[in-house]
C-alpha cells in the first residue's frame, strides 16, 4: 500500500484510506473553512505560548507565525488550495503550513487536539458574530429613536387584538421596539460574557502533560480565563445554543415589527410608506408596491428557530466528551448568524427610511371609540363611580354612539345624561385623542413628556 492511499492524518493505526462515502460524510471543509481566520488566530496564540514555555524553539515559533500569515493571505485572496481529503479547516491549514515551512509545521499540534482547537475556533467565531449583531442592533435602535423623536407627540391608535383600544403616540410605539431590541442587546451581552472562556489546552479531553500556560493563551485570544474542566471544554456548545436562543428571540422581534410594517403600509391603513429601496413591484400589476423586505423578515425567523431546534437535537443525547455529532453544530449557527445580521441591516434600513403618515395616524386614533377608557376614568374621578359601574355606563354610551353613527366626542350631552345624569360638559375635555395621550403621564406611559424622557435615557445608554 502506498503512502497516499493511507490516511496520513491518522498515522499508522489505519492500513487503508476511508471509503469515498465515508470521506464525503466525514469532511467538513465545505463549510468550516469559514473558521479560517479564527483557526489561524488560535494557532498563532498556541505557537507563541509553546515558545514562551520552552516547548517550541523561538525559531520554529517564528517560522510558524510567518507561515500562518502567508496561509491567511492566501485564504483572503482566494488562492488557498482547499482539499476535501484533509477533512477540515484545521488539517487544511496545517498541511499547507507544512508545504510552506516544512518540519516546524509538524510541531504546531503539540499539546493540543482538534477537539480543543475546533471548540476554540468556533467560540471565537460566535463571539465575533455576537459583536456584529450588537452593532446591528445598536444601529436599529438609533433608527427607532430617530422615528420616536420625530413623532413623540403624534397620536395614533393603540391596538389590542388588532382592534382599536386607546390612543398612543407614534413615539411611544417606536419606543416599545427600542425596549424589545434593548433586551436583545442584553441577552447577547450576557451570552458573550458567559462564553468568554478559552478551551485551548484541554487537548482531546483530559488536558496535557506538557507544561503549557493556558492563562497566556486565553489572554492572547481575548478570553477572560481558561475553561476550568477539560472534559467540559471540548464538549460544551452552550455558547452556540445561547447565541441561537438570543438570535431567535431577536428575530421574533424583527418579525413582529415586520408584520406591523406590512399592515401599516397597506392601502387599508396607509399609516406608513416604506421606501422604494425596501419594496418591489409586480410583474403584472403596475400599481403595486410590495413590502417584500418586511415579508421576508417574517419568514426568516423560521430559519433561526430551525437552527436552534436542530442544535438542541444534536446535543441532547451526547455523552462526554467529544462526539462526531458535534460537527453538525456549525452549519446551523452559520446560517442563523447570517440570517440575523442581514435581517438587522434590512430592518434598520426600513426604519431609517420609513415615512409615517401623521394625518392618517391621527384620523385612525380618533376612530373606534378609542377614548372610551378615558371616559370611564373620568366617571370614576369626577363622579366617584366604582370602576365597574363606570365601565358599564361607558359601554352603554358607546352603544348609543354606535347607534347614532358617531364617535364619543360627537355624542350630545343630553344623550350622555340620559345614561347618567351626573355627566357634565366637562367630560368632552377628556374625549379628544390629544388630551388622552397627554394625560397618560405614569412612568412608561404614552404621554409625550414620558416618551421624550425615555428617548433621552436610551440615547445616553447607547451613546
Amino acid at each position: 500500500m502506498t503512502e497516499n492511499t493511507r490516511n496520513t492524518m491518522w498515522g499508522g493505526r489505519f492500513a487503508e484510506g476511508p471509503d469515498a462515502v465515508m470521506q464525503a460524510i466525514n469532511a467538513s471543509i465545505a463549510f468550516d473553512r469559514r473558521l479560517a481566520p479564527q483557526d489561524i488566530r488560535g494557532s498563532r496564540a498556541h505557537a507563541a505560548m509553546l515558545a514562551a514555555t520552552g516547548i517550541l524553539t523561538d525559531s520554529d515559533a517564528e517560522a510558524i507565525r510567518e507561515g500562518l500569515i502567508t496561509v491567511l493571505s492566501e485564504i483572503e485572496a482566494g488562492t488557498f488550495p482547499f482539499r476535501t481529503e484533509l477533512e477540515d479547516i484545521h488539517m487544511n491549514v496545517e498541511a499547507r503550513l507544512g508545504e510552506l515551512i516544512g518540519e516546524p509545521a509538524r510541531r504546531l499540534h503539540t499539546a493540543r487536539s482538534r477537539n480543543d482547537q475546533v471548540a476554540t475556533d468556533f467560540r471565537l467565531w460566535v463571539r465575533d458574530r455576537i459583536d456584529a449583531a450588537t452593532a446591528g442592533l445598536t444601529a436599529l435602535i438609533r433608527a427607532l429613536l430617530a422615528q420616536a423623536g420625530a413623532g413623540a407627540d403624534w397620536v395614533m391608535p393603540g391596538f389590542t387584538h388588532l382592534q382599536t383600544a386607546q390612543p398612543v403616540t407614534w413615539g411611544h410605539h417606536m419606543m416599545a421596539y427600542v425596549e424589545m431590541f434593548g433586551r436583545d442587546l442584553s441577552r447577547l451581552a450576557d451570552a458573550r460574557a458567559r462564553m468568554n472562556e478559552c478551551p485551548l489546552g484541554a487537548a482531546a479531553l483530559a488536558g496535557t502533560s506538557f507544561p503549557i500556560d493556558r492563562e497566556m493563551t486565553a489572554r492572547e485570544l481575548g478570553f477572560d480565563r481558561p475553561m476550568a474542566n477539560s472534559l467540559d471544554a471540548v464538549s460544551d456548545r452552550d455558547f452556540a445554543l445561547e447565541f441561537l436562543a438570543a438570535a431567535a428571540i431577536c428575530a421574533m422581534h424583527l418579525s413582529r415589527l415586520a408584520e406591523e410594517l406590512v399592515i401599516w403600509s397597506s392601502a387599508q391603513f396607509r399609516f406608513v410608506t416604506i421606501s422604494d429601496r425596501f419594496t418591489t413591484g409586480s410583474s403584472i400589476m403596475p400599481q403595486k408596491k410590495n413590502p417584500d423586505a418586511a415579508e421576508l423578515l417574517r419568514a426568516k425567523l423560521g430559519r433561526i428557530l430551525g437552527a436552534t431546534v436542530a442544535l438542541f437535537t444534536v446535543m441532547k443525547g451526547l455523552p462526554l466528551a467529544y462526539s462526531k455529532d458535534m460537527q453538525e453544530d456549525k452549519e446551523q449557527v452559520f446560517d442563523a448568524a447570517d440570517t440575523l445580521l442581514v435581517g438587522l441591516a434590512a430592518m434598520e434600513g426600513m426604519v431609517r427610511d420609513l415615512t409615517a403618515n401623521r394625518a392618517a395616524l391621527e384620523r385612525a386614533a380618533a376612530s373606534g371609540f378609542s377614548t372610551a377608557t378615558d371616559l370611564a376614568d373620568w366617571l370614576v374621578r369626577e363622579l366617584g363611580l366604582p370602576f365597574r359601574e363606570a365601565h358599564h355606563v361607558t359601554g352603554t354610551l358607546v352603544r348609543a354612539a354606535e347607534a347614532r353613527g358617531c364617535d364619543l366626542p360627537d355624542l350630545p350631552l343630553e344623550a350622555m345624561q340620559a345614561v347618567h345624569p351626573g355627566i357634565t360638559e366637562a367630560v368632552y375635555g377628556v374625549l379628544g385623542v390629544r388630551n388622552s395621550v397627554a394625560s397618560r403621564t405614569s412612568y412608561g406611559g404614552t404621554a409625550p413628556v414620558r416618551v421624550r424622557e425615555q428617548i433621552a435615557r436610551w440615547k445616553e445608554r447607547i451613546g
